[in-house]
């Protein structure tokens, strides 16, 4: 009948469209429309009607629905975990979707099936039955309350199914000592918030917890499972008990993110600060190298930091790995520092101590197997062990040949023979040559007009024949040519010395940087291999 309706109205509406074109409408077909809009009562419904006002016309929403009122009303709790929605560890809250499952039999809410239609079950609204307050207990949601008002569904013997969905935002303790490799247990608290054990009697729908066969997975956290446990507590005030049931959601941290953008570029940086150590010093990018690193280290600890809740209980692990990696490449730049300090000394600023040239010159280059290369002449080469002695000695009397067959320097200077010392030189009284040096130095002296002459006081010898073949002027320009020859030597000497101290001290600092080198290659090692090895589970998925 409620379809011959809806048809009649359609024709209604073909007439108007007609009528409008002047279109001749048989009278048969008027007759009809007439018959269609005849109101006619629709028949669908009647009982579930009936059965509705027979059942929530005299119901009373507040009244427990319990045959005798000393006993408690049976509440089977549940609940189907659907998603992990957020961890969000710097407020330490877990935002999840759940469906709770509550089952009761509510005594007022029977009938007999056969009295109204075979009608076997309704989806009545719960603000019109009486439903139990159940909440969780530790909820942080603005509304406190999450759910959302779905029918329940009322079946013909009174049990009651009530399926609220819901957006719960619940309070968790994180513990963050073995982030990222850590394991979140947190727990939801479901109870009654006005009815005590006596009155309301929650039982644990299933023993094995919560439902987990619809959990869509979370990419930052794998779902271990979902325990749950029925608490009766009781207080010192009431001698009733007070019941809950308490869910905990217990998680894991997928490493692979962390480990690819966190772990992996710290342990890169730390061997980027450990390659400084080969770098030479005369490069000028040695100190600048490690500070460099040493504000990307600060980058990545400032990144850590931000997804950290601003707590004292505990220091996350990877906190810790980063704090030693840093005071790793703070030292290393403390060290670098020492390093140039030795290679840039000299004889002029620094006198090497005894401690030092023992230390860093014999003791240390034997233990890290360090050696100084041999300083060789053009053309020669490195003796072997078994011919050192014999090479020795013709060494020594290449020298002396060498001696023998060259001029002198002061021959090359003067381009003379090397036999005028012999030939050229002032005889002394005695009638010898006079062989010392400072003969010549206390014979003469430069006047006041800048020729040279004998010394005030002074007296040439009586055996100094006129028929010698160098003046006394050119003696004494010979004595000065020497003296200045030999002051020139002893700078050169002096030179090599100071070279050769500077040598020293570059070579100390080549041990200083091999055992910084060896040092912190072994402490980045070890901190890093202990540090994952410490960890409750090093799962990168």
């Amino acid at each position: 009948m409620c379809v011959l309706n809806m048809f009649s109205i359609d024709l209604k509406f073909v007439f108007k469209v007609l009528l409008k074109q002047n279109f001749q409408i048989p009278k048969w077909i008027l007759w009809l429309t007439v018959l269609l809009n005849t109101p006619f009562a629709c028949m669908a419904g009647y009982h579930e009607k009936r059965l509705l006002h027979d059942l929530l016309d005299s119901y009373n929403t507040l009244e427990r629905p319990v045959v005798n009122e000393s006993d408690p009303l049976q509440l089977s709790f549940g609940l189907t975990l659907m998603q992990i929605i957020d961890v969000d560890e710097k407020n330490q809250l877990l935002i999840t979707n759940i469906w709770l499952k509550l089952e009761w039999n509510d005594m007022n809410l029977r009938w007999n099936t056969s009295e109204y239609g075979n009608v076997k079950d309704l989806r009545i609204p719960p603000h019109r039955i009486w439903k139990p307050d159940v909440l969780m207990y530790n909820s942080a949601d603005e509304g406190f309350d999450g759910t959302y008002p779905t029918n329940v569904v009322v079946r013909n013997n009174g049990s009651c199914l009530y399926v609220p969905p819901g957006i719960f935002k619940s309070t968790c303790k994180i513990d963050i000592t073995w982030f990222p490799f850590d394991d979140q247990r947190c727990e939801m608290k479901f109870g009654s918030w006005t009815y005590d054990g006596f009155q309301l009697d929650l039982q644990l729908q299933d023993e094995a917890g919560g439902d987990i066969s619809s959990f869509v997975t979370n990419g930052e956290w794998d779902l271990l499972g979902v325990p749950g446990k029925r608490n009766e507590i009781y207080y010192n005030c009431c001698p009733e008990p007070y019941i809950d049931i308490t869910f905990a959601i217990v998680i894991r941290r997928r490493t692979l993110y962390y480990f690819f953008n966190l772990i992996v570029p710290c342990v890169l940086i730390a061997s980027m600060a450990l390659l400084g150590f080969t770098l030479p010093p005369d490069s000028g990018e040695k100190l600048s190298l490690g500070v460099t690193i040493l504000l990307s280290l600060t980058v990545f600890l400032n990144m850590v930091a931000e997804t950290m809740p601003a707590t004292s209980d505990a220091v996350p692990l990877l906190g810790t790995y980063f704090n030693c990696i840093m005071f790793m490449v703070a030292s290393s730049v403390v060290s670098t520092i020492l390093i140039l300090n030795y290679h840039h000394r000299n004889a002029d600023t620094h006198e090497m101590a005894d401690w030092v040239r023992v230390v860093f010159l014999y003791w240390l280059p034997c233990i890290l197997r360090m050696s100084r290369p041999a300083r060789l002449k053009e053309g020669e080469f490195p003796p072997t062990p078994m011919s050192d002695t014999s090479d020795r000695k013709s060494q020594l009397q290449d020298v002396e040949l060498k001696e023998r067959s060259s001029k002198s320097l002061l021959a090359n200077v003067l381009d003379i023979d090397d036999d005028f010392r012999h030939n050229c030189r002032p005889l002394t009284p005695g009638g010898t040559l006079p062989h010392n040096p400072t003969y010549y130095r206390t014979m003469y002296r430069h006047t006041d007009d800048g020729s040279i002459g004998p010394l005030a006081g002074s007296r040439m010898p009586d055996a100094v024949q006129p028929h010698t073949c160098i003046s006394s002027s050119a003696d004494y320009e010979l004595a000065l040519i020497l003296k200045e020859i030999r002051f020139i030597t002893d700078m050169m000497r002096q030179e090599d010395e100071d070279s050769e101290v500077a040598k020293d001290w570059k070579f100390a600092a080549m041990v200083v940087d091999r055992l910084c080198l060896i040092i912190f290659t072994l402490f980045t090692i070890i901190t890093t291999v202990g540090i994952l090895t410490s960890a409750p589970h090093i799962i990168v998925s």
